[in-house]
């Protein structure tokens, strides 16, 4: 589900931002901030973040949420330059709020580590067994073949179909180094490349080991590009 650009609500999770091991801040005050429309950010108050990780540059800047000034993020060693905007000015709907650069922090909802960015709390994520017989092909070659996938439903977007390596054909797959990440899913940890004959066709499959705890070990398609996908009930689709 989209918002609107500029949508600002609070967040009802403790957060807690990491730099190494060291925390920056833990807040239940964050405030859920769309700065595009598919997901939010975590926008933190100044008054929950630590002061002694933070280094003013002195280059104040007017962005769309109001004035603002930019920080480096300092600690663990490191020195991240703009990875921190502090909104102190003026009584805009972020006025007294950090926005960090998410990738310099590990983050945490609660106690379980989220990735690339906070959940919509307007999506819902579903992972649920079920004894579909669903195939995948490529080219008239059979890439898997199962009657236990575990279906991944997702507001707005189509069922991604996991399927237990057992029921794989790996002979066709070939390891990429490609990596990908989901506040839902988790970090991947592993995508491959299907070869049929001569023709490569990359990063078609790939797997996650973390949170959709359903869908550990298993492995899912792209369904845009492979030619062929059926199961009992989409077939006909």
């Amino acid at each position: 589900m989209a918002a609107v650009r500029g949508r600002v609500e609070p967040a009802p999770r403790r957060v807690r931002g990491f730099l190494g091991n060291q925390l920056v801040f833990d807040t239940t005050s964050a405030r859920y901030v769309w700065e595009v429309p598919y997901y939010p950010q975590y926008y933190i108050p100044v008054s929950d973040v630590r002061s002694d990780f933070l280094r003013d540059e002195d280059h104040a800047q007017k962005v769309q949420f109001g004035p603002s000034r930019t920080f480096s993020l300092v600690g663990d060693g490191q020195t991240y330059e703009s990875a921190a905007r502090v909104f102190d000015d003026g009584d805009g709907p972020v006025a007294g709020l950090v926005r960090f650069e998410w990738d310099r922090l590990s983050w945490f909802e609660e106690d379980e580590p989220i990735w690339g960015h906070p959940r919509n709390p307007y999506v819902r994520v579903d992972a649920l067994r079920s004894h579909r017989h669903v195939t995948v092909a490529l080219d008239g070659v059979l890439l898997a073949d199962t009657h236990s996938p575990v279906l991944v439903f997702e507001t707005g977007l189509p069922t991604r179909y996991y399927i237990d390596r057992t029921d794989i054909a790996f002979e066709h797959l070939e390891p990429s180094d490609t990596q990908s990440m989901c506040p839902y899913k988790g970090v991947t940890s592993g995508y491959w490349s299907v070869r049929i004959g001569d023709a490569v066709h990359p990063d078609l499959a790939w797997s996650t080991t973390t949170h959709c705890l359903p869908s550990r070990r298993s492995r899912t398609w792209s369904r845009s590009t492979t030619r062929s996908w059926t199961s009992a009930s989409t077939a006909r689709r």
